[in-house]
């Protein structure tokens, strides 16, 4: 897909800081559009329908899954949470760069159908890191993070299913690191084949 906008897909265990980090990222490079996910479930308090979420019934959302109009989606309790595949498509090819933070399940379906994507696992310095920046959220049980770090271990385990990883000891820099990738990927010269052919030859 060349001249094409990149497919940026961040994943990473909870408490690596990967929100921090795309925060950052879109503060730094306001152009990044971020994918914005469907779900069934009732919208909160504040939530807008196509600012937040989409927000559907699980009629159309079964619907929408028939039609192949996902990139991925998953079931959570109750509820279903997909990533829609029409403006993610539309985005990318106007150029712009997409952003997508899933969880590692998502973003391995997300590869399947779009391989060229950018692929970025977020890890924290070390696991004692992780353990203590849950631990300061104060909203977790002693089993609750017990079981946050086993699901850690096992996605951490995934990581070479990713183009690259970052390490975030320390939010500036790794945010630098994401960038840094993004403008290398820019240029490779199958993302940009076409345009210097015709320009030098």
């Amino acid at each position: 897909m060349e001249n094409s906008g990149l497919l940026i897909v961040i994943s990473g265990p909870s408490g690596a800081g990967k929100g921090t980090i795309c925060k950052a990222l879109l503060e730094k490079d306001p152009s990044i559009h971020v994918s914005v996910s469907a779900t069934t479930r009732a919208p909160r308090m504040g939530e807008v329908h196509g600012e937040n979420y989409y927000f559907l019934t699980m009629e159309e959302f079964k619907e929408r899954l028939e039609q192949d109009q996902f990139l991925e989606y998953a079931k959570v309790y109750d509820n279903y949470y997909g990533t829609p595949k029409e403006n993610v498509m539309e985005q990318l090819q106007r150029g712009k760069d997409v952003l997508l933070e899933i969880d590692t399940e998502g973003a391995l379906k997300v590869k399947e159908k779009f391989p060229e994507g950018v692929f970025i696992f977020i890890l924290p310095p070390r696991i004692e890191d992780l353990k203590r920046r849950i631990m300061n959220r104060g909203t977790e049980s002693e089993e609750d993070i017990k079981k946050r770090l086993e699901a850690a271990k096992e996605e951490i385990q995934k990581i070479h299913e990713y183009n690259y990883g970052v390490i975030n000891d320390d939010v500036e820099r790794a945010t630098l690191d994401v960038q840094s990738i993004l403008s290398a990927e820019k240029l490779k010269t199958e993302r940009n084949y076409q345009d210097l052919i015709e320009k030098y030859i």
